[in-house]
C-alpha cells in the first residue's frame, strides 16, 4: 500500500518543485504513501492544539484510528499532473498509432482543425451529419485522412458558457483518451483565442483529479500527452499553460483541503498545512492566533463556537503584497509591463469560513447530513488556495486572506442556546442557534480584515441551506454593499465559468436580527440567505467595499456536476484569482 516518495519526511512540504525536499531539516520522518493527486498519504496522530495525544474513547481504538484513517497530504503545489502538454509551433512528428487527433464541433461546425484534405473534409460531414441524426455520437473514435480522430462536442451541455461547453468538452477528451488508453492526441489550435485556449487546459487538468487517498488500492490514471500545434502563437500559448497549471493546482489544493476527513483535518492541522504553504511561498507571510490570544484580542465569534471542542479554534491571517514586484527579473516568470507602473492602493482582504466539521453544536444537525460536514470548511479552504496562487502568479496587488478555524462540537463548554458574547467590534450577540455558528466566526474575520485595512473585502462560507434551496449547485448566490466590487463579481465568474447571482441586502429583515438584551441574534426570521447576509454586514468595516458569497450549494456536490463526480469542486478559487488579477490590472 505504502512506497517511498520524494522524501521520508512526514508531510512533504515542497511547493513548486518536481524534485522532492531534499531533506529539509523541518521535515519530520514518517511513512509516506501516495494518492493519485493528493501528493501522498502521511500518518497523523490526532492532537488537541496544546500538543497532547487526544484519545475520543479508548488507547486500542485510538491506534486503530490512527494506523487506518491516513492523514491526505493536501500538497497539490507539489504533484506531477499524469496528463502532460507539449505545446509546439508545427507538427513534426509522422501519423501513428499511438496518436490520435480530437476535432471540437458544434453543430455541424468544426471549430479548430488542421487542414483536411477535400477526402477528409467529405469525411467529417458525413460524421457531423451523422452525430446529428444517428448513428455517431459525441466522441466518436473514427479514421479521418488516415488518422485516429475524436469528434468533441463543444456545445452538449445545457445552460453553459461558450467557454464552459469548451472546458466540458476538453474534459470527456481526456476521460475518453485515459479510458481508451490512448498515449497521444493532437490538438490544432492555432485559430483559438486566449480565452479559448485557457477554457481548454482547465478542462484537460479536471479530468486528471482523482482523491482516492482513504482507499485501499489506488489506480494510476493512464498518462496522456496532448500536443498543442499552436502555429507563431506558441510562446503565448505557453505563458497561459505556466498559469492555468498555477490554478490547477491552487484548486487541487482547496478540493483536497475539503475531502479530507475531519478527524485528520482539524483547526490546528489547518494551521500547520497554511505554515508550510507560507514558508514555500515566497511573499507569502502569516500569523496565527490560538484560542488564548482570540479570547485575549476579544475575538469572541472564534472563542464561542470552539469553546466546546476539545480542538481549538484559531484564527490565520496570510499577507501577501503585490505591489513590491516590479516587472523584469525580480518578478519572474509571471510579471508583465503593468505591474511595474502599479500604484493602487487597494487591499483586498478574502475571508474564509473554516469549520473544519459541524455537528451544530447543542443544535444538533440532521444525520443524514452530517457526512457532508466536512466541507463546512470551505471557504477557508478556498481563501488558502487563492492566495497561495496569487502570491506564485505575482499579480500586482495587496492580498490578504482570514481563514477562520472552529470545530462545532457538542462538549461540557458549548455555548448554550441563549448564550450572549461581545463581538470584536464591540457588538453584544445572542446565540439563537448554534447551528448558525459559520457567521460568529466570520464576525470576528471582518473585524480583522479592518484592522488590517482592508479597501474590499470578500467572505465566503458554507452559510445557509436557504441559499441552496433558492439556487441549489450550479450558482452562487453573493451580497454586496458596493456595485462597482459586485459587478467584477459577476464578470470576473463568467470569465472563469463559474455562476455567480447578486441576491438583495433587503433592510426590511433586518428589524428581525435584533434581540431583548443583546444588539443582535444570530439568526432572523425569514429569508434565511438574506437574513445571514444582514447579520454579517454589521460586522463590515466601515467605508469598505463589500461582497459575501455563499457557497453552500456549490462548494461541495453528492451528485455528479460538470467536472465533479462527487464531493470537492473548489468553486471560487479562480474567480478570487481572477479578481484579483483585475484589481490589479485598474488604474
Amino acid at each position: 500500500m505504502f512506497r517511498n516518495s520524494f522524501c521520508s519526511c512526514r508531510r512533504c512540504s515542497c511547493f513548486g518543485s518536481s524534485r522532492g525536499c531534499g531533506g529539509f531539516s523541518s521535515c519530520r520522518g514518517s511513512l509516506l504513501g501516495r494518492s493519485s493527486i493528493s501528493g501522498g498519504l502521511g500518518l497523523r496522530s490526532r492532537k488537541n492544539s496544546s500538543g497532547k495525544g487526544q484519545n475520543r474513547n479508548n488507547s486500542r481504538h485510538f491506534e486503530i484510528h490512527r494506523i487506518l484513517h491516513l492523514y491526505t497530504l493536501i500538497i497539490a503545489i507539489f504533484y506531477i499532473w499524469a496528463m502532460k502538454l507539449n505545446i509546439i509551433a508545427a507538427e513534426t512528428a509522422k501519423v501513428n498509432d499511438n496518436k490520435a487527433y480530437a476535432l471540437f464541433f458544434v453543430k455541424e461546425s468544426i471549430q479548430f482543425s488542421k487542414v483536411l484534405s477535400a477526402k477528409g473534409e467529405s469525411q467529417v460531414e458525413s460524421v457531423l451529419k451523422g452525430i446529428k441524426e444517428g448513428p455517431f455520437e459525441d466522441l466518436e473514435f473514427l479514421e479521418i485522412d488516415g488518422c485516429n480522430t475524436f469528434f468533441v462536442d463543444a456545445a452538449k451541455e445545457r445552460g453553459l458558457s461558450a467557454l464552459d461547453h469548451l472546458r466540458m468538452a476538453a474534459y470527456r477528451l481526456a476521460q475518453k483518451a485515459m479510458k481508451r488508453q490512448v498515449p497521444c492526441v493532437s490538438l490544432f489550435l492555432v485559430d483559438a483565442a486566449d480565452e479559448q485556449f485557457k477554457a481548454i487546459l482547465h478542462g484537460l487538468y479536471y479530468a486528471d483529479y482523482k482523491f482516492d487517498a482513504y482507499k485501499s488500492k489506488q489506480k494510476e490514471n493512464f498518462q496522456v500527452t496532448f500536443e498543442i500545434v499552436a502555429g507563431d502563437r506558441a510562446a503565448a500559448f505557453k505563458k497561459i499553460t505556466e498559469e492555468v497549471a498555477v490554478e490547477q493546482k491552487a484548486i487541487t489544493l482547496a478540493r483536497n483541503l475539503i475531502n479530507t476527513s475531519a478527524s485528520d483535518l482539524y483547526p490546528a492541522a489547518f494551521v500547520e498545512d497554511a505554515k508550510t504553504i507560507a514558508k514555500y511561498t515566497p511573499g507569502l507571510s502569516i500569523k496565527v492566533r490560538n484560542m488564548k490570544q482570540l479570547e485575549k484580542e476579544g475575538f469572541m465569534g472564534h472563542v464561542t463556537v470552539g469553546k466546546g471542542s476539545s480542538h481549538e479554534p484559531h484564527m490565520i491571517t496570510l499577507s501577501y503584497d503585490g505591489t513590491k514586484f516590479t516587472a523584469g527579473k525580480s518578478a519572474g516568470k509571471f510579471s508583465s509591463a503593468k505591474s511595474a507602473k502599479r500604484t493602487s492602493r487597494d487591499h483586498l482582504v478574502i475571508v474564509g469560513k473554516g469549520l473544519t466539521f459541524d455537528t451544530g453544536g447543542l443544535c444538533l444537525k440532521p444525520a443524514k447530513s452530517m457526512p457532508e460536514m466536512i466541507s463546512d470548511m470551505s471557504g477557508a479552504a478556498t481563501a488558502l488556495a487563492a492566495i497561495q496562487a496569487i502570491a506564485t502568479l505575482k499579480l500586482p496587488i495587496r492580498v490578504s486572506a482570514v481563514c477562520c478555524l472552529a470545530e462545532n462540537a457538542i462538549g461540557n463548554k458549548s455555548v448554550l442556546p441563549g448564550d450572549i458574547f461581545k463581538a470584536k467590534n464591540g457588538k453584544t450577540v445572542m446565540v439563537d442557534n448554534t447551528d448558525a455558528e459559520g457567521r460568529l466566526v466570520l464576525s470576528d474575520g471582518l473585524a480583522e480584515a479592518g484592522l488590517i485595512g482592508a479597501t474590499h473585502i470578500v467572505d465566503l462560507a458554507t452559510l445557509t441551506g436557504a441559499m441552496v434551496r433558492a439556487l441549489g449547485y450550479a450558482v452562487t448566490g453573493f451580497f454586496s454593499n458596493d456595485d462597482d466590487l459586485a459587478l467584477k463579481v459577476i464578470n470576473c465568474g463568467e470569465a472563469c465559468c463559474e455562476k455567480f447571482w447578486s441576491m438583495p441586502l433587503e433592510e426590511e429583515y433586518a428589524d428581525a436580527l435584533k434581540d431583548k438584551f443583546a444588539d443582535l441574534k444570530n439568526t432572523g426570521s425569514d429569508a434565511g440567505a438574506i437574513s445571514a447576509a444582514l447579520f454579517l454586514q454589521e460586522f463590515v468595516p466601515e467605508n469598505t467595499a463589500w461582497a459575501h458569497w455563499d457557497i453552500a450549494g456549490t462548494a461541495f456536490v453528492t451528485k455528479k456536476w460538470k467536472y465533479t463526480e462527487y464531493g470537492a469542486t473548489g468553486f471560487g478559487v479562480q474567480t478570487l484569482i481572477e479578481l484579483a488579477r483585475e484589481m490589479g490590472q485598474s488604474e
